[in-house]
């Protein structure tokens, strides 16, 4: 019974062979409208989303307070914490062969017998005592060593990675401003710029960056605390010239010799590169080097990514109590580091610190007026086009169904006789009505089938050619079936009912 009522729809279409191909056509643009208008959509909105990121909308920054909680205070000089080093000859000769001081307690303490113990210390408040050579004497360079106490440490970092819901990556770093150089039979050619000791995680947080040359640095590396460095495109500019690969060349920094493994640029209209910024005017090493070559034990900052822009706030919130508890900073103390999202760092970049002190604390949310405002107005904008493409669509299908309702039309008229003839041998009106909603949902699933392959075509040579963002998903193909198939449903009832409704008997004798 079925095979015959399919005979019956083909039949019927044959008969008007054209008018059908017309009515396909109609479908078909507007189905294939409809995916190129999803696919454009969800591609401008997925692209929205990634630009935010590469700017650093869902960055926070933790970094170190120029104190300790409970330092003490002695003549305004806090001396730092002392241990006892064995003593070693080498040392004696020169403090910069010395491999790391391994920290003695009290309760290991040995008898000294007269002998002469060095003291040492980590360096990583550089307003405590000390009363052995700092990093600054032992590499021979004035600018080796940090500007401000370090408070943080790695423990703090996986606290946060790992104790708070909504963080995707975390990287800790110690950073400064420093000059790195090239040798002299290279030219001598120095650059002054920023110096981040992160982890391997750090490309992670960094949506917006690609690699020029190389790579960045590897978690083995890492781990071996090895001299290498990734540069960022402006300092590579600077020493090598435009365009250049350094990738396997040495430059100098605090006069230590640093392999180059990569150079990072940016992928992102949003973030270009450019002398004074602290991305791509900037050096990268391992942090645990510069642990080694400043005898630091601390971190100086933590930066953190958001799975969403929109959280930051919240996460900045939740990153201050977590610390406050770890560092054991009660309700009247002052904490011993700050949080900052990004937006709160561009707005108050540039301001006289009494000021950026006044907006931070009366705006804790500002990244809920700039940032989530900003991919607010965004995705409306990217709604609006949506809406106008899917207009577009739909009035292309409208057009597409009544071009169906006249095939059909035209069909009922023609077929008179015949829907008079199969009344009188004892075929129901439903068998009329079937016939005819038949005949109309395979043309519109035909022409559907037929734009949802060409809407993908479109699609991808869209994003081929002209380099457009583009998402397809399953969901707006079956959209798009259905669609089809409720398009033929209504184009089908009025004609479908007119034949129902003829009389057999004036319908056998039409003319």
């Amino acid at each position: 019974m079925k095979a015959h009522y399919l005979a019956i729809t083909l039949h019927g279409i044959r008969q008007n062979n054209f008018q059908a191909f017309l009515a396909v056509l109609g479908v078909t643009v507007g189905v294939s409208a409809l995916i190129v208008s999803l696919g454009l959509a969800r591609g401008a909105r997925q692209s929205i989303g990634d630009q935010m990121l590469a700017i650093g909308a869902n960055m926070i920054v933790v970094t170190a307070g120029n104190y300790q909680v409970k330092r003490p205070q002695d003549s305004g000089i806090a001396p730092a914490d002392h241990g006892f080093l064995m003593p070693d000859t080498s040392v004696m000769r020169g403090l910069a062969s010395m491999e790391s001081p391994r920290l003695i307690s009290d309760l290991e303490k040995p008898e000294t017998g007269g002998a002469t113990f060095l003291l040492a210390h980590y360096e990583d408040d550089p307003n405590a005592e000390h009363d052995h050579p700092t990093a600054a004497e032992r590499l021979g360079d004035a600018m080796a060593g940090l500007g401000a106490a370090a408070t943080l440490s790695i423990e703090d970092a996986r606290a946060i990675e790992n104790s708070l819901e909504g963080i995707s990556f975390v990287a800790s770093g110690v950073h400064e401003n420093a000059r790195v150089s090239l040798s002299e039979e290279e030219g001598g050619k120095s650059w002054f710029t920023r110096l981040h000791g992160t982890e391997p995680t750090l490309p992670s947080l960094r949506a917006g960056w690609t690699y020029t040359s190389g790579r960045f640095f590897s978690e083995s590396e890492f781990n071996d605390k090895s001299n290498v460095m990734v540069l960022g495109q402006v300092v590579s500019d600077r020493l090598f010239g435009t365009n250049a690969n350094p990738v396997g060349e040495t430059v100098f920094l605090w006069n230590q010799p640093f392999e180059i493994v990569g150079v990072v640029s940016s992928k992102s209209w949003a973030s270009r590169p450019a002398a004074g910024d602290d991305q791509f005017d900037a050096i990268y090493t391992p942090v645990s080097t510069i642990h080694e070559l400043l005898n630091l034990s601390k971190l100086n900052t933590i930066t953190a990514a958001a799975r969403s822009a929109g959280e930051t706030s919240r996460l900045a919130k939740d990153i201050t109590m977590l610390l406050r508890s770890r560092h054991g900073i009660t309700e009247q103390m002052p904490d011993d580091f700050t949080v900052q999202t990004q937006a709160e760092k561009l707005l108050g970049s540039g301001l006289p610190p009494d000021v950026a002190r006044v907006v931070a604390g009366n705006m804790g949310s500002v990244d809920n007026i700039t940032m989530e405002q900003l991919s607010g107005s965004l995705e409306r904008a990217n709604t609006t086009m949506v809406t106008l493409l899917a207009s577009i669509a739909g009035v292309s299908l409208l057009v597409g169904g009544i071009g169906v309702v006249n095939l059909l039309l035209l069909s009922v008229t023609q077929r008179t006789k015949e829907v008079g003839l199969r009344l009188s041998v004892g075929a129901t009106r439903r068998d009329i009505v079937f016939q005819f909603m038949s005949e109309a949902t395979a043309l519109t699933l035909t022409g559907g089938v037929i734009g949802i392959l060409v809407g993908i075509s479109v699609v991808h040579m869209v994003g081929e050619f002209l380099g457009w963002a583009v998402y397809l998903s399953s969901l707006s193909m079956v959209i798009a079936v259905v669609i089809s198939a409720a398009l033929g449903v209504l184009a089908g009832l009025y004609p479908a009912y007119k034949a129902s409704s003829l009389e057999p008997v004036g319908a056998l004798y039409y003319e």
